[in-house]
């Protein structure tokens, strides 16, 4: 974790034995990018729909779908060229792996009615990086989204209710950590005499899905127009990866017991209240789902008045509402084909965030993808599913203006800029059925 904001050898070593030095921040990559190469390729708008096991974050009502329980696995590459006056600040990729488990909890109950489990993991640079952290200024500026992104848990339920009805409930877990260093030092840097504390508590918010096939619900003949149509809502509630760093430093000669005590608290990867709604109709020949998705981000501005690193930037942040529109195109029994587009509103107001210098803009998200179901392969009951998936974010032009208490900052790095950019991202993902 990099901590410009802190000279401090002592805080700045606690901070990489905590989390190394991976670079992350506000975004996360479910919302962000998508899960699995479906989500991705429909830029969202049907994952709400999705019954794969991605589903556990998106809307768990769709665990029900399908009573075969699946074994998922997945990889993403998400390539960027974030540029600020047509300088390139950021383009670290981020990659992970992703495995998903979904199970008929009945069958190993004495439940009648089938309870369906579903649990999806995703690990960043190819599951080498558990926890992906980065709290920092920025004299250059610093992209609000994008980056590698912190280990990634979900787990939840689903099941019908009546005709066409399903519910689902799943947690979406993240850390807070605590870390405590109590050390002598010399001017040199010399440490000695160390103690070094670290813990980390999980924390559970909950994520809710309804999902309504309106033909199974209210028709009473065998087929009639309604059959096609279906309509969910999901709600997931806001969450975050937080850690505290707490230090006390004691220099011979210069700082006497009981020492330089510095702490830090700061906040990462906050994921806001979200809650989408989506109606999708099946037109026989392809199928169609328009998404409308609300995320409430000015609870943010609550949460940096703590962070001891960005509390000074007075950061503003509005809520915004993304739609997003989908297509399936069915090519015969064994292929199908996946498109979507949405429109994705910055959510900082303002040009300035002093020292911390966060950028960001609108952006178009395009994606394609396709789906093969391979129906018979050696030593396996049913068929194997496989997924392609790559997206394209246009940034819009958008401008700035850096600023900085920092008094070593070299001179003409101060003033307005202007964000351009682009990301490319590349998924693909097998699932066994059984």
């Amino acid at each position: 974790m990099k901590l410009k904001s802190f000279g401090s050898l002592a805080v700045a070593s606690c901070a990489l034995l905590t989390f190394g030095s991976a670079s992350a921040n506000m975004g996360n990559s479910p919302s962000t990018y998508g899960l699995l190469p479906n989500d991705i390729a429909s830029a969202q708008a049907l994952s709400i729909f999705n019954s794969q096991i991605s589903a556990v974050y998106y809307n768990p009502a769709n665990l029900a779908k399908d009573p075969r329980g699946e074994l998922t696995g997945g990889i993403f590459h998400a390539d960027h060229d974030l540029q600020a006056n047509g300088s390139t600040i950021m383009n670290d990729p981020s990659q992970q792996l992703q495995l998903g488990l979904k199970t008929d909890l009945s069958s190993i109950s004495t439940l009648e009615h089938p309870l369906y489990f579903g649990l999806m993991v995703g690990v960043e640079k190819f599951a080498q990086e558990m926890m992906a952290f980065s709290s920092e200024t920025s004299d250059y500026g610093q992209y609000f989204t994008y980056g590698r992104q912190p280990l990634f848990l979900t787990a939840g339920a689903g099941t019908s209710v009546w005709r066409g009805i399903d519910v689902g409930f799943a947690l979406r877990v993240t850390l807070h950590a605590d870390a405590t260093l109590n050390t002598r030092s010399t001017l040199g840097g010399v440490t000695s005499q160390e103690s070094l504390n670290v813990s980390a508590a999980p924390k559970f918010r909950p994520i809710l899905g309804v999902n309504i096939n309106w033909g199974e619900t209210f028709c009473s003949r065998a087929s009639c127009w309604m059959d096609n149509l279906e309509t969910a809502i999901s709600y997931r509630a806001y969450s975050n990866t937080r850690t505290k760093v707490s230090s006390n430093v004691i220099v011979p000669g210069t700082i006497p017991a009981p020492g330089l005590n510095l702490a830090i608290k700061t906040l990462d990867s906050f994921q806001p209240e979200i809650t989408t709604v989506g109606v999708k109709y099946d037109f026989g020949t392809w199928r169609l789902g328009v998404t409308g998705e609300y995320q409430a981000w000015s609870r943010l501005e609550r949460e940096l008045r703590d962070d001891t690193i960005k509390d000074q930037a007075n950061a503003n942040f509005k809520d915004i509402f993304i739609p997003r529109i989908g297509v399936e195109i069915p090519a015969g029994d064994h292929f199908t084909f996946t498109g979507g587009v949405a429109w994705e509103e910055t959510p900082i107001e303002g040009k300035r965030s002093l020292d911390v210098n966060y950028l960001d803009a609108d952006r178009w998200v395009v994606g394609l993808g396709m789906s093969a179901v391979i129906p018979k392969m050696p030593l396996l009951a049913y068929p194997v599913r496989m997924d392609l998936g790559y997206q394209y974010q246009q940034l819009d032009n958008k401008t700035y203006e850096l600023t900085s208490t920092n008094p070593l900052t070299p001179p003409g790095v101060y003033g307005e800029v202007e964000t351009d950019g682009e990301v490319h991202v590349f998924a693909a993902s097998v699932t066994l059925k059984f």
